[in-house]
């Protein structure tokens, strides 16, 4: 079986930005490069192939739904995620540690791992640092997230310290379990970053797991209320610190203006649920910004829903149209949102992996940002 690898193809001029290439036993993953989300073994409304044709190369699956529900028998049963979800391509699976933070009352960090209940049946349950690798190991993902404890925002400093130096103990714990697989070479295990808001912490954080020599490194604890000032502040703290010839994970963050923000801070790969989840409730991504389908006033505009997009949406239907089948409830309206958002920032993705081929990265953001707006499309 092949092993994970990457390399960074070009560098950026004038910032850290970089063209990077993953590969995996699975395939390769252009980098930068935006993931999917596929929470249960899906991306909600496409099929696989559908996925492919908006140009994803990687996409993200989560650890913790996926223990509950189907259950990792299951799942061995069908020979690992990829042959029971019928894609080929590479997969990077979550720890599962933000779902179980974000069941607040039904949890309890201990020293061993965390100890929850379930929110589908309120069985209980234990992830230690350990068994998340195993999961992942029966899941067959390339790459896999360690257990971690994640921070609410905001935290005071001395609970910061205290989680992550239990993050880091953990992250130990589950490298030195991992390598005991035959897979450990073909199956990446990357470290976390923690820390908060503070920056004693972070840039402590950075240089435990890089001498720990993971194969990539993960930046969380960000996107979970803080500015966008201060996200981009730890990143500016943080990368810098971690190995150049390995690949950088931002969780999490998932908006055109992030991708350049933390792109040109040397970021390598994003996920998040925001284009999907707007798009069930009937928002759509485009070059001038959010448009709302609903709003009464696409009733009669039978125009795209972006004028500049390619993809078969844009091609084939209005706004009108659109808006139509979020009003009657009609579930081709989300699939085709869907289809339009995941396209519009893969596309986005390629075209910025093409700039900076063609050293003109600071150029093209800037073209992109004078039409493109964070509010609603007026």
């Amino acid at each position: 079986m092949a092993c994970f690898s990457f390399e960074v193809i070009k560098g950026c001029r004038n910032s850290r930005a970089r063209r990077g290439r993953i590969h995996t036993p699975h395939g390769t993953a252009e980098t930068p490069a935006f993931m999917p989300v596929g929470t249960q073994a899906t991306v909600k409304t496409l099929t696989p192939k559908e996925v492919r044709e908006i140009g994803a190369g990687i996409i993200l699956a989560n650890t913790y739904h996926l223990y509950l529900r189907p259950g990792m028998e299951v799942i061995r049963e069908a020979g690992g995620l990829h042959l029971f979800m019928g894609w080929d391509g590479p997969i990077l699976t979550d720890s599962g540690g933000f779902q179980i933070f974000s069941l607040q009352k039904l949890r309890d960090i201990r020293e061993e791992g965390a100890f929850f209940k379930s929110h589908i049946d309120g069985s209980s349950h234990v992830f230690t640092p350990e068994s998340v690798v195993d999961i992942q190991h029966t899941l067959g993902s390339d790459i896999m997230m360690p257990l971690d404890e994640c921070l609410p925002y905001p935290s005071e400093q001395e609970y910061a310290r205290s989680a992550l130096e239990r993050t880091h103990r953990w992250a130990a714990r589950a490298l030195e379990h991992h390598r005991n697989f035959p897979s450990s070479e073909s199956q990446a295990l990357f470290g976390i970053v923690q820390g908060g808001m503070f920056r004693e912490l972070r840039e402590e954080s950075a240089r435990t797991l890089v001498a720990m020599d993971f194969p990539g490194y993960s930046i969380g604890g960000l996107s979970v209320g803080e500015s966008k000032e201060i996200m981009h502040e730890v990143l500016e703290w943080t990368v810098p610190l971690l190995p150049a010839e390995k690949p950088r994970y931002l969780m999490g963050v998932g908006t055109p203006e992030d991708f350049f923000e933390c792109i040109r801070r040397g970021v390598d790969i994003f996920d998040c649920v925001l284009p999907t989840r707007i798009a069930r409730n009937g928002t759509v991504m485009t070059s001038q910004g959010k448009l709302v389908l609903k709003n009464a006033r696409y009733r009669m505009d039978f125009s795209p829903l972006d004028p500049g997009c390619s993809c078969f949406v844009c091609a084939r239907f209005s706004r009108a149209y659109l808006r139509h089948l979020f009003i009657a409830d009609e579930i081709l309206g989300p699939r085709l949102a869907t289809f339009h958002n995941l396209h519009f920032l893969e596309n986005l993705m390629r075209n910025i992996r093409l700039s900076l081929e063609e050293d003109r990265f600071t150029e093209f953001e800037a073209d992109f940002m004078k039409s493109y707006t964070r509010e609603e499309i007026p």
